[in-house]
């Protein structure tokens, strides 16, 4: 079984964006990346629309091989290439469209696999590893779409997503966590990102089945008591979880090495 890999998603808050104070300067975001990090987090999933090129610039200066995942995959492809021309370590790439109810937000965006087949030969070209955000087995059908018309590389690094609001939702279970893996095409690296209070069930579920977790703010900012607490905290809990299983959690370079990142 590979050690565990988990992703913080620290500067943003979709369910409480109210109540959580979460980083929003290129240096607060670095801050939390460095306790995220000694937390035992080893990829950073940030937003940082119109700021990325110094975010990406002081985490290579100060984060050491930390991988920097760039988030908002809603956006256009004209506004992110900055991430390309940067040579991020990452981008989240939804593997369908868009249709999500956030407090006094709501998201529709549709993604043409054109869009997609696009995104991929950009990640080809600039040497970015996408992160498939996965909300359904529609989206693993683009993925087998994508694999066959040699866009998409292994390993694939695909987050599964449960309990999300909005149009894309799927139950927040383990019995759906389950049925979807088993779709997911040979090769690839299985993440998981929970909206509510099931989080834990299957974050559980995932360490045990050899998959990895993303935790954070953005997916969800409360601790097992119920209190919001900052992205540092929920890392910790989670590797303490891993630890207490028996699952190792893995290096900056054990991560970049099961997900094929130079």
């Amino acid at each position: 079984m590979q050690p565990l890999i988990i992703t913080a998603t620290a500067n943003i808050c979709w369910l409480a964006p109210d109540q959580v104070d979460y980083p929003k300067t290129p240096e607060a975001i670095t801050e939390e990346s460095l306790r995220c990090m000694e937390a035992g987090a080893t990829i950073i999933h940030t937003h940082a629309e119109g700021r990325w090129v110094e975010v990406i610039e002081q985490h290579r200066a100060r984060c050491g091989d930390l991988i920097l995942q760039c988030g908002m995959s809603s956006l256009p492809i004209p506004e992110r290439m900055v991430v390309f021309e940067n040579h991020a370590d990452m981008m989240s790439i939804i593997i369908s469209h868009h249709d999500e109810a956030f407090a006094g937000l709501d998201v529709y965006k549709l993604h043409s696999r054109e869009e997609l087949a696009e995104y991929m030969r950009l990640c080809l070209q600039y040497g970015v590893k996408p992160e498939l955000e996965v909300w359904n087995t529609g989206s693993i059908w683009n993925m087998n779409w994508l694999i066959e018309r040699d866009l998409l590389k292994p390993p694939y690094f695909a987050t599964l997503f449960f309990g999300w609001p909005g149009g894309q939702w799927s139950p927040a279970t383990v019995e759906e966590y389950m049925y979807r893996r088993k779709h997911m095409p040979e090769g690839s690296v299985v993440n998981v990102s929970i909206m509510g209070k099931e989080q834990m069930e299957i974050v559980a579920a995932a360490i045990a089945n050899g998959d990895h977790v993303r935790i954070g703010t953005e997916d969800y900012p409360y601790d097992l008591s119920g209190s919001i607490a900052p992205t540092h905290e929920l890392v910790a809990a989670a590797a303490e979880l891993s630890r207490a299983m028996g699952r190792p959690l893995a290096t900056t370079a054990q991560a970049r090495q099961i997900l094929g990142l130079n």
